[in-house]
């Protein structure tokens, strides 16, 4: 067909349908526009949590290249790298209650300002022991940007669907795990350790700016907020005696948090002393995983909402421990391969209902002081396992462990059945009280 035929052709065509030149391309951008506005909030989030993610990713390459740079001996290498959960397990259930009495706005900028400018100045000092003192103090801060996060989301996944409920997740994680490690390196060979850590600590400043968007769709609890007492702690950590429902969400995030520790820090030496692989196809066996893990939270919540929470947590409470089993008897790479796609698959899932079910508990009994519960048992879990399952793993075996992680998940699939009932019982979030909030 000539270019004169194709133009008449176009020509018929627009007036047939009654488009102007160009109309189309209008046409897209009002959609476009349509679909920003529409989706500002999760567009916005997304940004705002990815830049956490990619910040807190840096940082922990930053500081382990830093802490070497400075000669710091085992001992205090073992420190630097346990002060970064400190803060978080000590302050996550104080933040939540706080979040309810103050709201999490300002909890999230007075967080990220203090911490931000901490990470200015560490560098300032060229020691070890300053450096620990450093992530230490940091660590503390680190509840207020992320339970207060937290809290915000699992109200608004009211709004946007619980099929997004393994976003928030899914973007920090694509920061932290993947665009964050890689950009460390090259980042302190061009900028150095003090450019490093300010450009860090610009990235924080960054995110308060981002953060008045995404904080100013929270709304405030219509109950008056609880006061402001120590005993509010110890109230929040008696929830998960008396909450059977709270009590299987964060035993199950427990044991998932614990599982995935374990592989991220130790499924590379497994893969080179007992499968013989080299190093780079043992790294390729952490980062499938990961990639699987990550599209299961983008992708699969959909799918949840679906064939909902009792099916989800049965389906992966057989993936995971069939994953885990045959990462415990494999010598291959194959074999390992396939035990890692399995394992973030079934890690994902259960995240993606763990969040939605976390979200619900937190209409009925308060957002801040589950959202805080959630930030304790999540990075104990994590510690869990990369500290007690080294330290097991030392006498058993390392592969081993995968073996006795199976059977823990085991137990939780019967626990699972159990409380089936008591999680078909929550009430969604549209159909909750009002004064629960």
């Amino acid at each position: 067909m000539g270019v004169a035929d194709s133009l008449g052709s176009l020509s018929v065509c627009r007036a047939f349908t009654g488009l102007r030149p160009g109309a189309g391309r209008a046409s897209t951008e009002v959609q476009l526009r349509t679909f920003i506005d529409k989706n500002r909030f999760l567009l916005v989030f997304a940004a705002l949590s990815s830049v956490m993610g990619i910040s807190v990713g840096v940082a922990k390459v930053t500081t382990t290249l830093y802490a070497l740079d400075l000669q710091a001996d085992e001992a205090l290498l073992g420190l630097i790298a346990g002060s970064q959960s400190i803060g978080v397990l000590l302050m996550s259930i104080p933040i939540g209650l706080l979040v309810d009495h103050l709201g999490p706005s300002r909890l999230f900028v007075l967080g990220s300002l203090v911490a931000g400018t901490i990470y200015m100045a560490l560098p300032t000092v060229p020691s070890p022991v300053f450096l620990l003192a450093c992530t230490t103090a940091i660590s503390f801060f680190m509840p207020m940007r992320f339970v207060s996060l937290s809290t915000v989301f699992m109200q608004q996944l009211e709004t946007v669907g619980e099929g997004k409920a393994g976003w928030y997740r899914g973007t920090h994680m694509v920061g932290m795990f993947l665009l964050g490690p890689m950009l460390a390196a090259s980042l302190t060979r061009a900028l150095g350790f003090p450019g490093t850590y300010r450009l860090i600590g610009v990235s924080f400043l960054i995110t308060v700016f981002m953060s008045s968007i995404v904080f100013g769709r929270y709304a405030a609890r219509a109950t008056p907020a609880r006061s402001l007492r120590l005993s509010g702690v110890r109230s929040d950590l008696a929830l998960l005696a008396q909450d059977v429902d709270l009590r299987s969400v964060c035993v199950i995030e427990f044991a998932t948090q614990s599982v995935n520790s374990f592989f991220m820090f130790f499924i590379i030496p497994i893969g080179v002393t007992v499968a013989h692989l080299t190093a780079a196809e043992a790294s390729g066996l952490l980062a499938w995983q990961g990639v699987t893990y990550i599209f299961a939270l983008f992708s699969l919540g959909g799918l949840v909402g679906r064939v909902g929470h009792e099916r989800t947590y049965l389906a992966s409470l057989v993936l995971v421990p069939g994953a885990l089993l045959l990462l415990g008897l494999s010598s291959d790479l194959a074999p390992l391969r396939v035990g890692g796609l399995i394992l973030g698959l079934g890690l994902g899932l259960l995240q993606i209902a763990n969040l939605t079910r976390i979200a619900r508990i937190g209409a009925r009994v308060g957002r801040g002081k589950v959202a805080g519960l959630h930030a304790l048992v999540g990075p104990s879990g994590g510690l869990f396992g990369s500290t007690v399952g080294g330290l097991v793993g030392r006498s058993l075996g390392l592969q081993t462990m995968f073996l006795f992680l199976s059977v823990l998940f085991g137990v939780l699939l019967a626990v699972a059945r159990r409380t089936s009932s008591a999680v078909a019982a929550v009430p969604s979030p549209s159909t909750a009280p009002a004064a629960a909030e």
